[in-house]
């Protein structure tokens, strides 16, 4: 079987979007989803996009998708990549296609010099986090991870 991993073109928008959407069903979140592929496009292919999607084809057949940004630590004087989506469809699972993905990223990493690859997994997605504990993965146990939208972030901000 021939597994290409390649860098997301203008053409996938609508792709990645149905890759987002399938994802959001999957972590049994898609009554959050408001972004449009509209959204996605403008982000992704904009005149100066600050997010990234790379494409895995299985057979020639679009399966997967990681999209990512990178981030900074400022602890290490460095960028890192975080991982905001990975996602492999049902039925190319266990081909190691999300090992794949990753490693593409940690490559990345390694060859740009920055600093990390993180990203958050459900806690009850026992499978994912069997995986990322066989490639070395630690879970960040002593942090939280804080959020605001909506009218929170509005109040704050009107503050």
């Amino acid at each position: 079987m021939s597994l290409v991993i390649r860098k997301a073109e203008a053409r996938d928008a609508s792709l990645i979007f149905s890759f987002i959407r399938e994802l959001a069903e999957y972590e049994r979140l898609a009554h959050e989803v408001d972004a449009t592929e509209a959204d996605i496009a403008r982000a992704l292919f904009g005149a100066d996009p600050r997010v990234f999607a790379d494409i895995a084809e299985w057979e020639g057949e679009p399966v997967g998708f990681a999209l990512w940004f990178y981030n900074f630590s400022t602890f290490r004087g460095r960028h890192g990549i975080y991982l905001e989506d990975l996602f492999v469809r049902p039925a190319f699972r266990s081909n190691g296609i999300g090992k794949a993905l990753l490693k593409h990223l940690a490559r990345r990493c390694i060859d740009e010099g920055l600093a990390r690859l993180e990203w958050w997994v459900l806690d009850w997605n026992e499978p994912a986090l069997r995986v990322y504990r066989s490639i070395g993965a630690v879970p960040m146990e002593e942090w939280t991870v804080q959020r605001m939208t909506g009218e929170a972030l509005e109040r704050l901000a009107d503050d």
